[in-house]
This record gives C-alpha cells, structure tokens and sequence, in this order.
C-alpha cells in the first residue's frame, strides 16, 4: 500500500483489500460501493475493481 502512494503510480485494478485501505473504509463498505458502482470484474476466483469507475461513482454522493 506504501509502494502505490510513494510512487504516484495509479492503479486501474485492484482487489477489495487493497481498495478498502486505500480509500480509507471498511471492507465491506468498499464491496458493497464497488458493486453498486459496477465496478467488480471477476476473473476465475479474483475480484477486481475498477479504481476509475469507483471514483466517478463516488463523486455522486458529493455534498
């Protein structure tokens, strides 16, 4: 998780775990927006999600 900010690489993918930290809410939290979002691609047994298409949904519940 250190390595993605230190880098200023941005991910496209990554898995729950990784997502849950990096934007800062729970795991479940971040399955449950990530599903919402349409963001969720699985391949075989991994769950992947869309960094690009999460952030535009989240920008919908801007206040």
């Amino acid at each position: 998780m250190e390595d993605y900010m230190k880098k200023d690489k941005v991910k496209k993918f990554v898995r729950y775990k990784e997502g849950a930290e990096m934007y800062s809410m729970s795991l479940r939290k971040f399955q449950d927006l990530a599903k919402d979002a349409g963001a969720i691609y699985k391949v075989g047994k991994m769950v992947l999600v869309n960094c690009e298409v999460f952030e535009k949904y989240l920008e919908t519940f801007r206040i």
